[in-house]
């Protein structure tokens, strides 16, 4: 069976194709300074694939090439496939991105934290960026996870600050959802968004053991910057299982392009509707106007339920700073960028195999999505 987007031809689809080989440069030039053993990238526009390519080792020892069906870890691309299926909720009418969340889960009100809401926690303004990771063992003893989630703590009152929180925000949207929907949140992300959209082959929140073998292996840099050492910790079955919501994700480059050609055609894909039009409109909204967020080197992130947007700020992650003001979309920490362009209506996903440190990272970004942008034409 194909892939859910028909493939079409670069040029045909209304790109430049010299942008388009320098951003395949830059990335080549990076495999062999040794940045990052591999990555995958793909293009898509108007429903059509129109770009994708390999580069690198999905895995260095033993050597194995990165494949089409290679799947890559999304870090906090992640976020974003966690918000769909609170829209869902919200959609569904059992829900509302206004509802506190200890509406739903009581015990939540623990630690000062009963008035906080949906959207506080999914704009990063919740007040507990720094909680505690949660326990390996809550990874599947979710009434564990539960109580661990209700035990967080406040740093400051909700609403008055925004600073990203790495992990706990995601952990908070896990256990609503598993209370609204009387199931395991990666069960319902699965079937609600993943299954619907014809990308369970290639998008996974939660890895059964027996695709894990498409897995590329994450990697970060040694001390001294020369080599490249795997991240034992987040390489192993049981990490790759537990679908952390904030960040344990795992795609092809082209899943999620097409997942984010599903939120530039209004909701649908190939066909298939996951959320209403005026769902997009309102989740890809800039909800913290150009407030800094503490979290992110002080860069305002427009937020919004899920996706950040670019705006007319001089900084912006990630995005490009050719980008359309109205380009929305997510990364994950040091190696990946993946946005949705509405006035072109081209989606772009790269996704690489490194945690890279700042500033190079911040800075390959910003050349890699100009070479995207700079490659749109009309059609």
């Amino acid at each position: 069976m194909g892939f859910v987007l028909e493939s079409a031809d670069l040029a045909a689809s209304g790109f430049r194709t010299a942008p388009i080989e320098r951003m395949s440069a830059l990335i080549e030039a990076h495999i062999a300074e040794g940045r990052y053993p591999g990555a995958q990238v793909a293009i898509a526009r108007h429903n059509k694939l129109v770009f994708t390519r390999n580069y690198g080792l999905a895995r260095i020892a033993p050597a194995q090439p990165a494949r089409d069906e290679t799947v890559w870890r999304l870090y906090s691309n992640t976020k974003v496939i966690t918000a769909a299926a609170i829209w869902l909720l919200v959609e569904d009418g059992r829900l509302s991105f206004n509802d506190k969340v200890s509406e739903h889960v009581p015990e939540f009100a623990r630690n000062g934290k009963r008035d906080i809401t949906i959207l506080q926690v999914i704009t990063h303004q919740g007040g507990f960026p720094n909680a505690p990771v949660v326990a390996d063992a809550a990874w599947e003893d979710h009434q564990l996870l539960r109580r661990l989630v209700c035990d967080y703590t406040l740093e400051w009152t909700p609403g008055t600050r925004l600073h990203y929180h790495t992990s706990a925000a995601h952990w908070v949207l896990a256990i609503v959802i598993e209370a609204i929907a009387k199931m395991d949140f990666r069960d319902f992300i699965r079937t609600r968004v993943i299954e619907p959209l014809g990308l369970a082959d290639e998008l996974h929140i939660g890895m059964g053991n027996t695709d894990q073998k498409k897995c590329a292996e994450m990697y970060e840099p040694s001390p001294d910057g020369k080599s490249q050492v795997l991240i034992a910790a987040e390489n192993t079955e049981a990490f790759r299982k537990s679908g952390i919501p904030s960040g344990g994700g795992f795609a092809t480059a082209r899943a999620m392009a097409a997942f984010y050609q599903m939120m530039l055609a209004g909701g649908t894909l190939n066909g298939t509707r996951l959320i209403s039009p005026r769902m997009v409109q309102y989740v890809t909204r800039n909800f913290t106007g150009e407030r800094q967020d503490n979290g992110m080197g002080d860069v305002a992130m427009h937020r919004g339920l899920g996706p950040h947007s670019r705006g007319t700020s001089e900084v912006i992650r990630g995005l490009g700073s050719l980008a359309h003001p109205g380009t929305f979309g997510h990364g994950g920490v040091g190696s990946s960028y993946c946005w949705a362009d509405p006035d072109s209506g081209t989606s772009f996903a790269y996704i690489t195999n490194s945690k890279q440190p700042d500033p190079w990272h911040s800075r390959r970004l910003e050349l890699i999505s100009n070479c995207v942008h700079a490659a749109i034409e009309e059609v």
